[in-house]
């Protein structure tokens, strides 16, 4: 008998663990995609324009920030849930005086997820607008690189970044795409 509830216990929890991974690295792929959309538009690039899927599902492992940035930031969010839920089981009326009595209303549970995912996503926009402008600004103080084309032309310029199919360039404030799988030699970006 015990041994069945062992392993049913067992199952549940795997099964769990399975479905918050899963939650975590789309949230996770998720919060690559708007950062390196910040980071591109920066230069006036459209990301999505260029990009297949497989670019951002490893977006959040090409730079380690942006890894680094969006585990603390789920980390961070339930973090702040789990305290306002313990805040309200631990303190009750504390916790009612600070929300104004609304903890009492019906729709009060909503209000608060509600409330808490609204923070947490303006926090993402807010956080990937700052890494954008700091990263470009890191990308102009780097050292021009030279790409030498199969008929010998060489193209210099600051490399901004690439897709698995396109290398962008600025060379003197303006964006090159450079196609790397076509016979197309590059084309500016306006």
């Amino acid at each position: 008998m015990k041994e069945g509830l062992i392993k049913d216990a067992y199952e549940a929890i795997i099964k769990e663990i399975q479905t918050v991974i899963t939650i975590c690295y789309l949230l996770t792929v998720g919060i690559g995609m708007l950062f390196n959309y910040q980071l591109y538009s920066e230069f006036g690039i459209n990301i999505f324009d260029y990009s297949d899927v497989f670019d951002f599902l490893i977006a959040p492992f090409a730079d380690f920030k942006i890894l680094l940035f969006s585990l603390a930031s789920i980390g961070i969010s339930s973090f702040l849930l789990q305290m306002d839920i313990v805040w309200k089981r631990k303190f009750p009326v504390s916790y009612s005086r600070s929300n104004f009595g609304w903890d009492k209303k019906p729709w009060f549970n909503r209000y608060r997820y509600f409330a808490f995912g609204f923070l947490f996503i303006t926090y993402l926009f807010l956080s990937a607008d700052l890494y954008g402008s700091y990263v470009s600004n890191q990308i102009k103080e780097q050292s021009p690189i030279e790409i030498r084309f199969a008929d010998d032309e060489i193209k210099t310029g600051i490399l901004i970044g690439n897709t698995a199919k396109v290398m962008f360039l600025l060379n003197d404030g303006k964006v090159t795409a450079i196609p790397v799988t076509s016979m197309v030699k590059e084309f500016e970006i306006k």
